[in-house]
């Protein structure tokens, strides 16, 4: 039995003087290269990204050019519709007019490599210190652009300031819109309605029956000319790019006009309900104050994660990932903690642990939470349930609490798993956990290719058989702490036996390292990330000796300034790039792309071992991820990255489980740092 880092959890990580007293630093790397924003190499590699922590959101690229089906201006959740999330608003191409000359700022991508309107040659600055600002210079017009998203709400909002002005100025603003789910595209017909209403300052339009209607209003009266046309051909390059259907058409009504003077300032709003235009300019400071300054590299990473909380019908729930991805089960239990707990937010993750328990059903959990027809088969989010629950006991240290609201849903996983369940899972006589089924994989790796698993790991994975002896320590603790009698009398001997059972079946003393997976006579020696698992788990089934000979495994053959590899390069099946259709990019993710989500995992097992002379470098590991805050998706960490220098970003742009990892990495390094300095 290992114990845990010593932490000093009375005490604050994230406070707002650590912000400000680290202000210098991230400006060097959430500033950008003026001179490089009118290169579309440039500023079409950067997206940004905002939620209202309901579902909606908005994405885009720096230079404002769509190049995904997934981008918008307002990308909502519709669950009057299908539940899904759709594209109501696509982009808004805004014009300045001085003089009866028109100069559009917008950009979109058309047949041949040929982009128009060419806005992006007036961006002279971008900033992302809060909300990301757009500034523009046309002659002597220089033009500020901020947007944001309300919070739970359905509403986009936009600040226009005419920070300065040599003419009478006029803006023009021409909405693109979609109406259609995030995984489609839309081609002009004759179905669409066209019609418009005129609402106070602005007009409302619903394309199709079934959707709400997208209210679009300005701070200030605004004149509306219908002139109704399609957009035809606007194309999107990353879907092209991953094999996907990259063509579409999106309606444009007509174009707002008002007049703006010199310091003055209007905000536009687009939304599925009417508002009060008066109230615009006061809402928008609002929900400002309500964001954490970006200024520091934890600043931005908290900032990321409170973007994946959706709260609605008295649950809490995190999305995996944005753009596609709704709620996972097993990442949600990964990442809770890091998200949570690692930022002193005890209540949320209180929540979204009694959101979770609702959906246990035979010792398992469905793999896509709250969505209908899922399937139950992930062999390790139950187990990743205690590990979530632990870091929770740890940090309130109330046992009595812990076992009486979430003993009985550890108690139906645990029997549930010595019986036996779906998918052939089951203890087995060594005391291990079984699971197989056909076609079917159980584990993360979960690709698929022809219906058929691309690693299908079945018979004994590692990790969830470090997972397993983990949750039996765990609940045999808190049933001693509470003298559940019962409980200790089932389950006090097995511990010894999974143990035994552990290190005999999976530990090699000449590899030096742990197999990957057991099934009946076959056994799988593949250099994999998931073996660090069981060298980073409070109650370790391994000698300190064994976790630091995988802990070196690790290190010299996965580990990446990205994160773990998946395989080994030395593997002859290793695939160090992910790119190409959807077949070819579902065959490399788990043989050789990087997933930063076992950053965390590493760090704990690494500083237990090295404890502080393991510092410097894991805080190099952990500062070499702040590049990435200014090269993909800014401000946040994708889902995984090419296995191969220079480790591109790959997947989802914003991945709930990268950031949590980054962020209880660096609390165990701090915590590290502070036990040093006593």
């Amino acid at each position: 039995m290992v114990l845990p880092i010593p932490s000093t959890r009375d005490k604050t990580f994230f406070r707002k003087q650590d912000f400000k007293d680290q202000k210098s630093r991230i400006m060097s790397y959430l500033k950008f290269d003026k001179n490089q924003l009118v290169n579309l190499e440039y500023s079409l590699q950067r997206e940004v990204l905002r939620s209202n922590r309901a579902g909606s959101y908005i994405s885009t690229t720096l230079s404002g050019c769509n190049t995904r089906k997934y981008h918008g201006l307002l990308v909502c959740p519709l669950e009057e519709l299908d539940g899904e999330k759709h594209v109501l608003l696509s982009s808004l191409d805004e014009s300045v007019i001085q003089h009866g000359a028109s100069f559009n700022l917008g950009i979109h991508k058309f047949d041949g490599d040929h982009y128009e309107p060419k806005g992006h040659k007036y961006i002279r600055d971008f900033s992302v210190d809060v909300i990301p600002r757009t500034t523009y210079r046309v002659g002597g017009v220089v033009l500020s652009k901020e947007r944001m998203l309300v919070e739970k709400e359905q509403q986009l909002l936009i600040k226009y300031t005419l920070e300065d002005a040599h003419s009478p100025t006029i803006l023009r603003f021409r909405p693109f819109l979609a109406f259609r789910s995030v995984h489609e595209l839309i081609k002009a017909n004759l179905y669409a309605n066209t019609r418009y209403t005129e609402i106070e300052n602005g007009i409302k339009i619903r394309l199709y029956d079934g959707y709400p209607f997208l209210h679009m209003q300005f701070s200030k009266e605004v004149e509306f000319i219908p002139a109704p046309e399609w957009q035809y051909g606007i194309e999107y390059p990353k879907e092209q790019n991953r094999g996907y259907e990259y063509k579409e058409d999106l309606f444009v009504p007509g174009y707002f006009e008002l007049p703006i003077k010199k310091g003055e300032t209007i905000i536009f709003s687009a939304s599925t309900s009417e508002s009060a235009p008066k109230s615009f300019k006061q809402k928008f400071t609002k929900e400002v104050k309500k964001r954490i300054p970006r200024d520091t590299f934890l600043g931005s990473l908290t900032n990321s994660s409170q973007q994946f909380f959706v709260r609605k019908d008295h649950q809490t729930n995190i999305m995996a990932g944005f753009p596609w991805y709704g709620a996972i089960e097993r990442q949600t239990l990964v990442a809770l903690p890091g998200l949570t707990l690692d930022l002193n937010d005890w209540e949320t993750c209180e929540n979204v642990l009694d959101t979770q328990v609702q959906y246990l059903k035979d010792g398992l959990f469905p793999k896509f939470p709250g969505k209908p027809g899922t399937f139950y088969d992930s062999i390790d989010a139950p187990l990743w349930f205690f590990w979530s629950v632990q870091q929770y006991y740890r940090q309130i240290k109330d046992s009595k609490k812990i076992w009486d609201k979430y003993g009985p849903p550890m108690k139906s996983i645990l029997s549930a798993y010595k019986k036996g369940t779906d998918f052939n899972i089951h203890m087995a006589d060594n005391g291990l956990i079984y699971g197989k089924a056909e076609n079917v994989a159980l584990t993360w790796m979960d690709s698929y290719i022809a219906g058929k698993p691309v690693v299908q790991r079945g018979g004994m994975p590692v990790e969830v058989n470090a997972l397993w002896y983990n949750a039996l320590c765990l609940s045999l603790e808190l049933a001693e702490a509470e003298k559940d009698k019962a409980f200790l009398k089932e389950w006090k001997n097995l511990p010894a036996l999974v143990a035994k059972s552990f290190t005999e079946l999976f530990w090699s003393d000449t590899r030096g390292y742990l197999a990957d997976c057991v099934d009946g006579e076959v056994t799988d020696w593949s250099i994999r990330p998931n073996m660090v698992i069981a060298a980073a788990l409070e109650f370790s089934p391994l000698d300190r000796e064994k976790q630091k000979e995988i802990l070196s495994t690790v290190k010299r053959e996965l580990l990446t300034p990205r994160g773990l590899r998946t395989l080994s390069p030395r593997d002859p099946r290793y695939q160090g790039v992910c790119q190409g259709n959807i077949e070819e990019r579902e065959l490399t993710i788990h043989q050789g792309t990087a997933w930063p989500w076992f950053i965390s995992f590493f760090v704990e097992g690494y500083l237990r071992i090295h404890s502080r002379g393991g510092l410097p470098f894991i805080k190099k590991i952990i500062e070499g991820f702040e590049e990435e805050m200014t090269e993909h998706c800014i401000g946040t960490i994708s889902e995984m990255y090419n296995g191969n220098p220079p480790h591109r970003a790959k997947g989802a742009i914003s991945q709930a489980w990268s950031v949590a990892a980054l962020i209880r990495a660096s609390k165990l390094m701090a915590n590290c740092e502070e036990l040093k300095s006593v």
